[in-house]
Formats: structure tokens, C-alpha cells, sequence
């Protein structure tokens, strides 16, 4: 018998989907659970977080993670993947070029001990399926996942996971950010990201629940207003 969202400590969204936020960076991990298969946004900041992440999901599920979606390559979000062995790994186009020594440098940076960094960074998981526009996945009885390639943006890798129903929910990685203000770091394309946004809500819509990389989650109001406030904040016209 699996046990409750809530009993572990996840937060459910829609029928099938929940989330958790992670400690340390806020940072959130998606589960969409289809008939067969079972979905994962985003792998946690080590591999003892993703081997967490994976067992929750055995938990909750009664089966194993079929499909890891990665966001963007960011060590918060992918330095757990190599715990999800035999999961079909998806990212947008282009992320597998991205150097291992670069995450675990900018992942001790941050904090994250260096011996942790370090075995993420040798063990890291590259994305076998690499979307360059957008991709369905069909996780049974009904139910399928858009993957969409909505960047560069946040990164120049960035990744969305609509999953229709009601309500829809988007899976935003760190497009969205409600905990903080959105991160603009040296890999971010500043100049996009509003654009980017503007194709997220296009695919989520006025209705959907969109679920940010670090924080609580919001609706399409709050996504628009940090669209405006990211152009602002980089001189991008409208």
C-alpha cells in the first residue's frame, strides 16, 4: 500500500502530480504519474538527494521512475540524476554540453560540500533525449506530458513539463522563481527571458498552476508581472 503526498511530505497539485521543496536551495522536484510510468522534474543538488527523490517516488507510486525531465543545468536541479538509473532522460538541446567541472565549481560556490559536488560531477547524467522544440511523452491510461524548449532564457537549456488537466499544471524550472527574484547568472540570456515567459503562459494558460523552480506556487497574474518586471530589470522592450 503507498502512502499519502502528505505523509511524505509533498505537496499535491492536480490527480498525479505533486511536488516537493527540497532543503538548502528551496529548490522543487515535480512527480507525474501516469499508468506504467512515472515522471520526475528535476533530480535534486546530490546524488543522497536523488536517491531520496526516488525512493519517495517508489512510495508514493508503487512503481519506479520511468522518465527524469531536467529543467536546466543547474547542479540544484540535475546533480541528483545519476540516481535515477534506467529513467529515459530528457533536456533541452544543447544541455549535454555543458562541463561537469563548471556545476561542481559553481555548486561549491553555493555551498554544497565538495565532496558531494565532486561525485555529482563525476557520475553526471547527460540527457539522452534532447528536445529542441517540443516532445509528448505518453505515460499511459490517458495521460501526456508536453516537454517544451522554451529558451535560452534563465540558461541557455531551458526547459518546461505542461501537464494538461484540471487544473493544468507547468512544471517552470527557474524561469519562475517566487521564493526570491528570478537569478541572472553568467550562462542567463536576459534579453529572451520575457519572451520565454510569454510562450510558457501561452502553453499553461489563464487557468493553469505554475509551479516555480524555488518557491510556492502561482498562477499566470504572478508569472505576467514577473515577465514586466524582468524586462524592466533588463531594459527589454515590449
Amino acid at each position: 500500500m503507498t502512502v499519502t503526498w502528505e505523509e511524505l511530505g509533498w505537496e499535491r497539485i492536480a490527480a498525479g502530480v505533486g511536488r516537493v521543496r527540497l532543503p538548502g536551495w528551496d529548490c522543487t522536484a515535480g512527480l507525474v504519474v501516469g499508468a506504467g510510468a512515472v515522471l520526475m522534474v528535476d533530480a535534486g543538488s546530490g546524488l543522497a538527494e536523488g536517491v531520496r527523490l526516488r525512493t519517495e517516488a517508489e512510495e508514493l507510486t508503487g512503481a519506479r521512475v520511468t522518465h527524469l525531465a531536467l529543467t536546466h543545468p543547474h547542479f540544484d536541479h540535475v546533480f541528483g540524476a545519476a540516481a535515477f538509473a534506467g529513467a529515459e532522460v530528457y533536456g533541452a538541446v544543447g544541455m549535454d554540453t555543458v562541463r561537469a567541472e563548471e556545476l561542481r565549481a559553481d555548486a561549491v560556490r553555493n555551498g554544497l560540500d565538495e565532496a558531494t559536488a565532486t561525485e555529482a560531477a563525476d557520475t553526471l547524467v547527460r540527457p539522452r533525449h534532447q528536445v529542441s522544440g517540443e516532445w509528448t511523452l505518453d505515460l499511459g491510461g490517458g495521460r501526456q506530458v508536453l516537454l517544451a524548449n522554451v529558451g535560452p532564457a534563465h540558461t541557455a537549456h531551458d526547459l518546461v513539463v505542461l501537464v494538461p488537466g484540471t487544473p493544468e499544471v507547468v512544471f517552470c524550472g527557474d524561469l519562475v522563481e517566487e521564493s526570491g527574484d528570478p537569478q541572472a547568472g553568467p550562462d542567463a540570456v536576459p534579453s529572451h527571458w520575457p519572451a520565454a515567459l510569454d510562450r510558457l503562459l501561452s502553453l499553461g494558460g489563464e487557468d493553469a498552476l505554475y509551479v516555480p523552480g524555488h518557491g510556492a506556487v502561482v498562477d499566470a497574474a504572478f508569472v505576467r508581472r514577473q515577465r514586466d518586471e524582468l524586462a524592466a530589470r533588463f531594459g527589454v522592450s515590449r
